[in-house]
């Protein structure tokens, strides 16, 4: 618990961390509420981006809106930029999804230390993608939790947690943009605790610690010999980035929305498509039940239904999907 803390100081100047959208919602929470000035936010450089690789601003970038100075070193641990974090004199370190891992010195300049703003519920899913990993896994249950930022990767004391549900058809992106506003709830009350001396700080269980590491392209091949639904939440989990695929005929296929059906009477092999509609694509699972694609993409076209892909490509039964 944090104590003694004088009128005087009260009133904490905050330097905020984050990039993505995901960082929007606390960052703007922090400056609505207008109780402790964001002195400096510290975003990861502005990259190109989009299909025409434009040099575009960070989400928290353009949040900040030209109201607080914005610092986007490409080295955090040059003894330059941390002179410059310190000169803003900060009381508070807040991080939400900046996409570094900040070094001992950085975390050492605000004098009541880093708070994070995290994905999951704690000790569960530390790491890079605790949303995307838990769809992926089929929980049922996920949440956002406000924890001490520490040496040890997502390992420090909690202040807060708030929980949300997983549909069974929830995408990772609807679930991301839930817990954002949720942490950023939490983490206006948290900063408040901290400012009055009454946060309470609670030690993880190391033991229930699990990972969530980063995302990447390979986690989209879809592998027919999988259940039915881990074969749905890889594809609900992987959107809207890097997406679930498949191969037809040699042809990169992006699965975009799916949905399981009970196991056909006698199934072929995993990965054959039973019978085709006109709106649908049913695949079998290695489980037996069945995949049904409503929506994709092929390489290098532009999404679209299970009917408009089958107009153009007759889709035979008994065809295998997967990598030739």
């Amino acid at each position: 618990m944090v104590t003694g803390l004088d009128p005087e100081q009260r009133r904490l100047r905050i330097v905020f961390f984050g990039t993505p959208e995901f960082a929007v919602p606390s960052l703007q929470a922090l400056m609505a509420a207008g109780r402790h000035p964001v002195v400096a936010v510290v975003t990861q450089p502005d990259r190109p981006r989009g299909r025409h690789q434009r040099v575009q601003h960070t989400p928290v970038k353009a949040a900040a809106g030209g109201a607080v100075p914005v610092l986007q070193p490409e080295r955090i641990r040059t003894p330059e930029f941390v002179a410059l974090l310190r000169s803003f004199l900060p009381d508070l370190g807040v991080v939400a999804a900046y996409g570094k891992i900040l070094p001992d010195e950085v975390i050492a300049v605000p004098r009541l230390g880093m708070i994070n703003v995290h994905a999951s519920l704690l000790p569960k899913y530390r790491g890079a993608a605790p949303v995307h990993r838990a769809v992926m896994a089929g929980e049922r249950e996920t949440g956002v939790t406000i924890m001490r930022v520490i040496r040890e990767l997502d390992a420090g004391p909690m202040f807060a947690r708030a929980t949300r549900p997983i549909g069974p058809d929830d995408t990772s992106d609807a679930v991301e943009r839930d817990l954002a506003r949720l942490g950023a709830e939490l983490l206006v009350a948290v900063v408040d605790q901290l400012a009055e001396g009454t946060a309470h700080e609670e030690p993880q269980d190391a033991s229930q610690a699990t990972y969530a590491p980063k995302i990447t392209r390979e986690d989209g091949l879809i592998d027919w010999s999988k259940p039915a639904r881990a074969i749905h939440d890889q594809v609900r989990g992987l959107y809207p980035w890097p997406h679930a695929y498949t191969f037809f005929r040699g042809e990169r296929l992006i699965v975009l929305r799916t949905r399981v059906e009970p196991a056909a009477a006698y199934p072929p092999r995993p990965g054959t498509v039973l019978h085709v509609s006109r709106e649908a694509i049913p695949v079998v699972a290695g489980d037996g039940a069945v995949v049904v694609i409503d929506r994709l993409q092929p390489e290098g076209k532009r999404a679209m239904s299970a009917r408009e892909f089958l107009a153009g490509r007759p889709v035979v039964p008994g065809v295998v999907l997967g990598p030739s």
